[in-house]
């Protein structure tokens, strides 16, 4: 049994494009003269585009769901062209839900295609353009089928990519499924496209037969993607190869190296936060996002540098773009997307007027500079990155974001969680609380700030709500809550924090969206009832959360320092 969405064999040019315009369409996608980028001029030149194909099974909660979020965070960090996603279902899976999720994870520009009626489906999400989509009957398995598209990548050629979710049955089950699914492509994909198998495989080791079989159409030879310390397995305990991304040998010609950051994976990446060193490569995914409640699998990552025939030229910042609170002495990572592009340079200014060079010219295609963040306090700060050859060819940060210096005397404000109550005295959810604290020297305008957990949206402050410089305001569950004489203190907006007792993750974002702080804390800083969690050293946006009772007699301190003095 074969279901397409739309025929594998249109050749006319008009036909495809309003093929292409129906698939966008039905998916959310949108349509290629609509994609917003900064893109300088057109060159006639035959130079490589990088393209970073994924496999992820990295759903998490109870559900097979993205909605935890943890997988969210891991694909912004990755930053994928084309991802091969398992068990795609987010909110309540309805055509609204499920863009809503493309647009966070990826961006608005992407398209996808996600399996109908299927409990746990398979689906292809893209960067570049969907011509046509489909799934076939995987006989061994109720719930999920092949998901494959066809996507009109840069170049001369297609990508034929196959979404798979083989069963845990058994070795031969597996077996049976490859075989099915090669005859599905020796049939369907075109030999002179490129092709791609990603997913979870569900294979306990690589000498498993269904290897032998796919070999038939993609490679399934060594190197193999690993983490940072060395680690080829994907399962959640790292101890199997579940998951894979395998091409065929035109695509395999052109694998190049995984560059995040200032990291280089040569024969590619197996994405494991818990040991990905430094994590601020994969912003804003955190440390403990791999090893989340139900998380799935790891992602796996392979970069290719294809030939394009035609190529764009231009330059487009990703970070900082706007809204980001950086400190002073820090260790950040200015990153940019490039086409058509050999070297860039790379300035920041302080006051919008004045640039400084970091440097005159580095490489574009690593996308990426470390930079250490001068300790000079300003609201006004960008970056600037540029074609080292062509300087009309250049972008700047959507808008300006802040460095802190520590110290106060003027300094820019600087907004983090100081004090988290998760596990209430008692019963009563209402004393669950937030301490915020702002240890700059100026005020800071809260209106707008939400505060969340790994849920959802918690807490939005007022229109108005400031929060002045070295003072601290609260946050609790309801008014009720909210002990006598704690007068800087308000009372959550949904009526809820709703904190978990086990373990969850606490969000501070400006009235951009912009993440000003996060926590991820465990239920050895939540079990005990009536302790809340604090900063050590108190007050010092870069301690550690520890049980309050480490740091002072007291059990909790909301709007007070730990000691219960006033701030």
């Amino acid at each position: 049994m074969t279901r397409t969405s739309a025929s594998h064999t249109l050749r006319d040019s008009r036909l495809l494009a309003a093929v292409l315009s129906l698939l966008l369409a039905a998916c959310g996608g949108t349509p290629q003269d609509e994609v917003g980028e900064d893109i300088q001029g057109t060159q006639e030149a035959g130079l490589n585009v990088r393209l970073r194909l994924v496999a992820a099974n990295t759903s998490s909660g109870n559900y097979q769901s993205y909605d935890p979020g943890h997988g969210i965070r891991i694909f912004q960090g990755l930053e994928p062209d084309v991802v091969m996603i398992q068990e795609f279902n987010y909110g309540d899976n309805s055509a609204s839900a499920i863009r809503g999720f493309v647009d966070t994870a990826f961006g608005t520009s992407f398209s996808y295609y996600r399996e109908a009626g299927a409990q746990i489906p398979n689906g292809i999400i893209s960067r570049y353009p969907i011509i046509a989509a489909g799934e076939w009957d995987d006989t061994q398995v109720s719930n999920r089928d092949f998901a494959w598209a066809r996507i009109d990548v840069p170049g001369p050629k297609d990508l034929w990519v196959i979404s798979v979710h083989l069963l845990t049955t058994s070795s031969t089950v597996r077996n049976t499924e490859a075989t099915n699914l090669v005859n599905f492509i020796k049939a369907n994909v075109p030999a002179g496209d490129y092709l791609a198998i990603g997913g979870d495989f569900n294979t306990s080791s690589r000498s498993e037969s269904c290897f032998t079989t796919f070999s038939q159409v993609v490679s399934t030879a060594s190197p193999y993607p690993a983490d940072r310390n060395g680690n080829t397995n994907t399962n959640a305990g790292r101890s199997s190869p579940y998951d894979h991304v395998l091409v065929d040998s035109d695509l395999r010609a052109y694998q190049t190296a995984v560059v995040i950051g200032a990291s280089s994976f040569s024969a590619g990446l197996v994405a494991d936060t818990r040991v990905y060193s430094p994590i601020s490569e994969l912003s804003p995914a955190l440390s403990t996002d791999s090893g989340a409640t139900n998380m799935q699998h790891m992602a796996i990552v392979k970069d290719f540098l294809i030939p394009s025939d035609t190529t764009t030229t231009g330059i487009t910042v990703t970070s900082p773009n706007g809204g980001e609170s950086w400190a002073g002495g820090s260790t950040h990572a200015i990153t940019w997307t490039a086409s058509g592009v050999t070297n860039v340079k790379v300035e920041y200014t302080l006051n919008g007027s004045t640039w400084t060079t970091l440097t005159s010219s580095t490489s574009a295609s690593t996308g990426s500079y470390t930079w250490t963040v001068p300790s000079s306090a300003t609201t006004t700060a960008r970056v600037r990155v540029s074609d080292a050859s062509n300087s009309a060819t250049t972008d700047t940060s959507n808008a300006a974001f802040t460095i802190t210096t520590s110290g106060g005397g003027g300094t820019a404000a600087q907004v983090f969680i100081n004090e988290v109550l998760a596990n209430e005295a008692g019963s009563d959810v209402n004393g669950e609380f937030i301490e915020l604290v702002n240890s700059g020297g100026t005020t800071a305008d809260l209106s707008g700030w939400t505060v969340s957990d790994s849920t959802g949206v918690r807490h939005t402050f007022a229109s108005g709500t400031t929060l002045g410089a070295g003072a601290a305001i609260v946050v609790f569950g309801a008014s009720s809550g909210i002990p006598s004489g704690v007068s800087n203190a308000v009372a959550c907006s949904t009526g809820t924090l709703a904190l978990g007792n086990s373990g969850d993750t606490v969000t501070l974002k400006n009235s951009a969206g912009t993440t000003v702080d996060t926590t991820t804390y465990t239920s050895s800083l939540a079990g005990t009832d009536g302790v809340s969690m604090n900063r050590s050293p108190d007050a010092t946006s870069g301690g550690t959360f520890v049980l309050h009772t480490t740091l002072s007699s007291l059990s909790s301190s909301p709007g007070k320092r730990v000691s219960g003095s006033a701030f």
